[in-house]
């Protein structure tokens, strides 16, 4: 019998950096254990399971990185590591391609924040001073009219997760961005960091 695995920062982050080598991603699945984080932290939810299933979310990304593969092909995985099945369901639950009901707040807000990180973090980029203190909701709202703007990402979706989520939009863009503050060093979202490079 498989023993089941502690839910704690460390062990996500170590399960994180066995699968995945790229900064950007990494950078990504930090991002959004912050934002889960913020919002367990609103909602008097459980900090480290939030953070443990935000962090953990994309660990197969670069393993299996098609959507006939991820995050599916990853479960077994989790399995092997003795990952609880209320976690590995939230994963999975992510991906809209496997239609796996969003059942759980936990589920609702890892759908809305993994589209929104992203977006946020582009906003924080174009800015003067890439600091993400100077993004704001209706800096946000004003990109995503911007159709040629992080074209990738489905303002839909943004949108269609945070009503499921059952949060004003503007309300959620702010919690992703107060979730991002305490990491804003570590994405490279800080004013320091943008005056050690023009020195």
């Amino acid at each position: 019998m498989l023993l089941t695995v502690e839910i704690t920062r460390e062990n996500a982050w170590a399960l994180l950096n066995e699968f995945v080598k790229g900064e950007p991603l990494l950078r990504h699945c930090i991002g959004v254990e912050a934002a889960m984080r913020e919002y367990a932290r609103v909602w008097g939810e459980d900090e480290e399971l939030w953070g443990f299933v935000g962090l953990i979310h994309d660990f197969d990304y670069e393993l299996h990185p098609t959507l006939d593969q991820h995050p599916q092909d990853g479960a077994p995985i989790l399995r092997e590591r003795g990952v609880p099945e209320s976690i590995i369901q939230s994963v999975l639950s992510h991906a809209d391609h496997l239609d796996v009901p969003r059942e759980t707040r936990l589920e609702l807000a890892l759908a809305a924040v993994d589209e929104m990180i992203g977006f946020v973090t582009a906003v924080a980029l174009v800015r003067p001073s890439k600091c993400i203190d100077d993004v704001t909701p209706a800096a946000v709202r004003k990109k995503m009219k911007d159709k040629a703007f992080a074209r990738a990402v489905d303002r839909e979706a943004l949108l269609h997760t945070a009503e499921a989520l059952g949060v004003p939009f503007d309300e959620h863009i702010q919690y992703v961005i107060d979730g991002l503050r305490p990491v804003a060093a570590q994405l490279g979202l800080t004013r320091t960091q943008l005056q050690e490079v023009e020195v």
